[in-house]
This record gives C-alpha cells, structure tokens and sequence, in this order.
C-alpha cells in the first residue's frame, strides 16, 4: 500500500511530509476566525481564486456577518433565498429529519442565551430558555420556490454547524470545475478530499483523541485514508462554557433547549460531502451514542464514535477507512 500525506483534523498547519510531489499547490490563512489549508495538484493561478468561494459562502450564511443573507433573513428584511443558502438549508432539512431533530440550525438564540457567539455572554435561565423554545425549529420553516418561509418572524438561523462542510465543498466544485482532480481542503478541521495525495494513493487523515484543555493538544486516536469524501468530526471538549463550576459543551440540544449532556466525547463521520459530513457529525453529539448509533446504521453512515473511558464504536463503513488504530 502507497503511503500517503497524513493530515489532522484539527490541524492549525498542513503539514506535507517528506517525499511529496513538489507540484502540488499549498495555500493556507485564516478564514472565519479559523484555519484554512487547501493543497492541489493545479495551476499556481487558482490561488486568487479561493477566496472568492470563501467570500460567496460567507455573504450567504454566516452568521457572523451583518450583512449576510442569513442575518438579513434572520432579521426578516428578505425572504428571498440564494443557491448556496438553499443547498445549505436542504441538507439541514436532511438531517435534521434523520436525526430525529438532533440538528437543527433554528437554535441560534439558544446558542446565544447560553453564551456561545462572538461577543455574547450566557444569560440563560429556565423561564426564558422555555419562551426560546417556541420559535425553534426547521419544521416551523419551509422553502416555497426560492422563499423562506417562517412560522414565527423571530425564528433565527445559525448555519455554523454545517458552513465550514459547505466550505470546503464550495472550493472543491471550483477546482473540479477548472479540471483539477487532486486536492485536499481543510477549513478548521472538517475536511473535503478528491483523488490522490501528493504521494500518491489515497488521503491519509489523523482523528485527534478527544483530550479537554485550554489550548490546542495533537495526540492521535486513529488514521484513515480518503480518496472522494468530506470528513468531519464533532466534539464538546474544545469547546464550553463555564458557569458556577458547571462545564457546559457548546453543542444544544434543540428538544430542551439547554447544552446537551451525552456520554459522545466527540464524533467523526465521512461522507460523499463534507457538508454532511458535519451535520451528521453534530447530530451525533446531541443524540448520545446509543441513538447515534442507530442512525448511523439506519442510514449506512461511516462514523466512529469516542465516549469516556476511550470507549471507541466504529459503524462498518468507517472502519473499512481505517488504516492505524
């Protein structure tokens, strides 16, 4: 078996080892307030445009931008939708459908009432958390022709879970688009991968264990290799928020409306697109493992599952990824 370049999932740096073909293109920066690194086998002149992709993405649905379509649809100046929001939303549906509501991109004040957002500071309480309640929810939305349509006016999207996937997918239909086979996209740790690997052969990829501390720690749990697939993986041990001594992960669970309490350390999941990909992957987390599980084999998901104690659960089709464990 070829040897391939090994990536991580939570990689700051794209790191190609020694004896990579030196033609392939690297370019890497910061997008979203996170890493992106993106390697091809194209011309050098495919750099510039990169950030137009990244820019289109964001002017759809990031949450972020006061001027995007998103937070103008939030705000009900619009309801006229776009291509990229639309591709984003159905998948949304998708799985918000399949997972039984465990995603569901309607949480956004919720996310805000406990505190994770740029600039925002938790102020949840019972009463409160419940009237949120009332206004989440994807089946209180609906598309009619290119129009959104809301149940209540003060339902809000936060598209976060997903648009990174959606990202990388975005990037990867432009290098196909241009006749450029090979590459590997990585935008914060989720990741889009075609064809083969500087090295040649498949993508080979590094599942960091799920290790809670302040700063960023690399240490392996297993590797797999990819050739045509998105990955993402999911996990509330980098992420949360304390209050009274009380750690709360940053992934709400749309149903009570309060941060999930579930025995997944985190989740990976791959899939045709790494859209999916991270939908799937945040589902996962606010399922549990037992139901995650279903899921996952209800609908013939690859993913791998960590739960304390470094309890491992890989569904057949992720471990037939796997090369090191």
């Amino acid at each position: 078996m070829k040897k391939s370049c090994l990536f991580s999932l939570f990689a700051v740096v794209l790191t190609l080892l020694g004896g990579c073909r030196s033609d392939y293109q690297n370019e890497s920066g910061m997008i979203w307030n996170t890493m992106y690194n993106v390697t091809y086998d194209g011309p050098a002149t495919l750099r510039d445009s990169l950030m137009p992709q990244f820019n289109r993405v964001a002017a759809s649905v990031s949450a972020f931008d006061s001027t995007s379509l998103v937070s103008r649809i939030n705000r009900n100046e619009t309801a006229r939708t776009d291509s990229v929001f639309r591709r984003v939303y159905r998948m949304s549906l998708l799985v918000n459908g399949r997972s039984g509501g465990a995603f569901d991109p309607t949480v956004s004040p919720l996310v805000t009432a406990w505190g994770f957002g740029k600039g925002h500071k938790a102020t949840a309480d019972t009463a409160r958390i419940d009237e949120l309640l009332k206004y989440v929810g994807m089946g209180k939305t609906r598309l009619h022709g290119n129009l959104l349509l809301k149940n209540d006016p003060r339902l809000e999207f936060n598209f976060s879970a997903i648009a990174k996937g959606y990202g990388c997918d975005a990037v990867g239909e432009m290098f196909l688009r241009n006749g450029v086979r090979n590459f590997l996209i990585e935008i914060g740790g989720e990741i889009l991968a075609h064809g083969e690997s500087p090295r040649g052969g498949k993508w080979r990829v590094s599942v960091d264990a799920p290790i809670r501390s302040e700063g960023v720690v690399h240490l392996s749990q297993c590797v797999f290799e990819i050739g045509d697939e998105g990955v993402a993986t999911s996990g509330n041990y980098r992420n949360y928020h304390e209050k009274k001594g009380q750690v709360y992960g940053h992934t709400i669970d749309p149903v009570t409306g309060r941060p999930v309490q579930t025995d997944v350390l985190s989740a990976t999941v791959i899939a045709s697109t790494a859209m999916e990909a991270d939908a799937y992957a945040t589902a996962a987390m606010a399922l549990g493992s037992a139901r995650a599980q279903q899921m996952a084999q209800k609908y013939g998901l690859a993913m791998m599952l960590i739960m304390p104690g470094n309890k491992i659960w890989m569904s057949p089709g992720f471990k037939k990824y796997v090369v090191e464990d």
